[in-house]
């Protein structure tokens, strides 16, 4: 992981992949992400962007291009809003959407979309909204177990204090809801709080009919609402743009406010509060409803899918349910079982951190562990040690389907909004067999840690067997074999094949002439021979034997790329020499390359010699010049 020194350049490194500042429309962030729209999908490389030290993943979801960066994204948020051309399209407050007037990638799947918008609109009051909700939590565990009396004035301050947000939630959900419309933030809050005025609740208390200029009015307690207040912002978004290109200028500033409280509120009052209430509650009562016929299957296909369901961002549908599932009977079935499905991952993950033989492998598993236990954070979990070994992941899921199905099969429920993690206990005290809820959770923790001890071993020398496909694989995390005890000073680097020199900014390539992958340059090779162009461990050596990737004992990265595209060969025409995890020394031969075979295949055999760490290191100077014939020369110096 990335410390937040590092954080500028992996921001400049992520842009950069997602073709610069001008491609962006806008980007927030949420738990672990950083999320970007941007406006030319094909100007976005993903690959480039995994490739950034300091991500854990990269991916396309939900019309989104998203860097999964861990729990310190806030610091890789504010770096990237640093960059010039690119602070006005996000905002540095809470995250929130841009108010950027271009549109960013459009995405025609209307449910990736919805999945998105609710997305955005919940991510800047995610962590507030889960903090708050375990001192929620708590405190319903201390009523329940008789540590404390609801009759107190004690308890009334301590619930007052945490059941305020949750209370007025609408009104929050006006904020975020009005910047992902692009609305006036302070219009959409004066829309939303006329459903929370005490005398609009009185009026819903009382149960007496109620009309508005002589139509009946169906009220409802909007008090924790989540879908009327959305739906109400997003009405509101095309009726103040509509207001503010038909008013005079000269009235337009006080009229436009005045004109949207006016028309919004009764119309939230006589249709959009109703229709969604109902739409809301036929939701929930589908979910209830199955819990209710096959509870065990309703929390094994939780337990078993919830961890894919983040991955491809598709959890964000399930919030608006649960919020609503609480503020209309005060638990919900939904998150219980997920219990089982975050900590099973945790303990496959902890297994991983106390029998890695991989030393890398073991650095990014401890914190893992720590924040899916503790914080019900999986993303570093995920997407750093389980799926890339996959038979944890696999084995997380198993033990997620069985322990969910056995918390749902004792009707377990959560009375609060928290995420499910070691401190969240306390939400399932309340509601169904709190005894099997303990069980069904221990089954996904040692279910996840046990499958995953005795499975690791086979599946890390499969891992480890396969190589990578590209350049960018061959750039990738060092192994542990390479973590050499850093050392500083000057490093000469040779040619690693002789030939004739060719700036890396006139290489055909555009991921290499655009030092994206780091400084470098290119030589015409004069025969095949491609040597080690320092001493140092191999980090990276596909099969294919087109790259390899060499770190020296002073932490310097090196890639050695042989022809473009040359991976599609297949490693027809090289003769591999060294494997990774090697020592080799400086001139040692690490392959030897056919040029004419290359030349028949269609490809160039132009060899690429980049600095991939060069963002870590004080200096990275190119010496050998433009039409420069090389044999060993010193070509590139660097200071560590």
């Amino acid at each position: 992981m990335a410390t937040k020194t590092n954080y500028a350049p992996l921001a400049e490194d992520v842009v950069a992949a997602f073709g610069g500042a001008d491609n962006i429309a806008s980007f927030t962030h949420c738990a672990t992400r950083l999320r970007f729209k941007v406006k030319d999908a094909s100007k976005a490389d993903l690959k480039k962007a995994e490739k950034v030290d300091g991500v854990i993943t990269a991916l396309a979801a939900g019309g989104q291009h998203q860097v999964v960066v861990g729990n310190d994204v806030p610091f890789a948020y504010e770096a990237v809003a640093a960059l010039p051309g690119m602070a006005h399209k996000g905002s540095m407050d809470d995250g929130g959407e841009a108010a950027d007037d271009e549109p960013g990638e459009k995405d025609g799947n209307l449910f990736n979309r919805f999945v998105a918008m609710i997305s955005a609109i919940f991510s800047p009051i995610l962590w507030c909204l889960a903090g708050i909700a375990l001192g929620k939590a708590f405190l319903s565990g201390a009523v329940t177990l008789g540590w404390m009396s609801d009759q107190t004035t004690t308890y009334t301050i301590l619930n007052v204090t945490f059941d305020g947000l949750f209370t007025f939630l609408p009104f929050f959900l006006a904020v975020t809801a009005a910047r992902y419309f692009r609305t006036d933030i302070f219009i959409a809050m004066a829309v939303v709080a006329p459903l929370l005025h005490p005398s609009l609740t009185a009026l819903t208390d009382s149960g007496a009919p109620v009309h508005f200029l002589g139509i009946p009015v169906s009220l409802i307690s909007y008090a924790s609402s989540v879908i009327p207040a959305i739906v109400a912002v997003w009405v509101l978004s095309y009726v103040e743009r509509w207001l503010s290109k038909v008013l005079p200028s000269s009235i337009r500033n006080f009229m436009v406010p005045l004109l949207c409280v006016t028309i919004m509120v009764p119309l939230v009052l006589l249709t959009i509060g109703p229709a969604t209430n109902f739409i809301a509650n036929g939701l929930s009562s589908g979910v209830n409803w199955l819990f209710g016929v096959a509870p065990w299957l309703a929390g094994a296909v939780l337990g078993a899918f919830w961890q894919v369901f983040v991955i491809f961002g598709l959890h964000w549908s399930f919030v608006p349910i649960m919020l609503n599932d609480l503020a209309t009977q005060g638990y919900t079935y939904i998150t219980a079982p997920l219990m089982a499905a975050v900590l099973a991952q945790a303990g496959a993950v902890a297994a991983v951190a106390i029998r890695s033989k991989n030393a890398s492998r073991r650095k990014v598993a401890g914190p893992a562990t720590l924040s899916a236990f503790l914080a019900g954070v999986t993303e570093p979990t995920i997407y750093g040690i389980n799926l890339p070994l996959k038979t944890p992941f696999y084995v997380g899921c198993v033990a997620g389907a069985v322990g969910g199905a056995i918390i749902s099969a004792g009707g377990s429920a959560f009375n609060a909004f928290v995420f499910p993690s070691m401190l969240a206990f306390p939400a399932a005290t309340a509601i169904g067999n709190f005894p099997l809820f303990i069980i069904g959770t221990a089954v996904g923790i040692v279910g996840g840690f046990v499958g995953t001890w005795f499975l690791l071993p086979s599946a890390e020398a499969k891992l480890d067997a396969e190589d990578g496909d590209d350049a960018g694989e061959a750039a990738a995390p060092a192994d542990p074999a390479a973590e050499l005890t850093p050392q500083t000073g000057e490093e000469n680097i040779r040619a690693a094949v002789r030939g004739t020199v060719v700036g890396l900014e006139n290489v055909s390539d555009k991921v290499f002439a655009s030092g994206a992958m780091g400084k470098g340059l290119a030589i015409t090779p004069s025969d095949g021979q491609v040597v080690a162009p320092v001493a140092g461990t191999v980090i990276a050596a596909p099969k294919s034997g087109h790259a390899f990737g060499i770190k020296t004992d002073s932490g310097v990265e090196l890639l050695v790329h042989v022809g473009l595209d040359t991976v599609k060969m297949k490693g027809e025409g090289f003769d591999v020499k060294v494997a990774r995890g090697d020592r080799v020394e400086e001139g040692q031969l690490l392959v030897g390359a056919d040029l004419d075979a290359i030349a028949k295949a269609g490809f160039e055999d132009t060899t690429i010699l980049v600095v991939t760490n060069t963002a870590k290191l004080t200096d990275v100077t190119v010496t050998a010049h433009e039409g420069q014939q090389v044999t060993e020369d010193v070509v590139i110096t660097t200071t560590k």
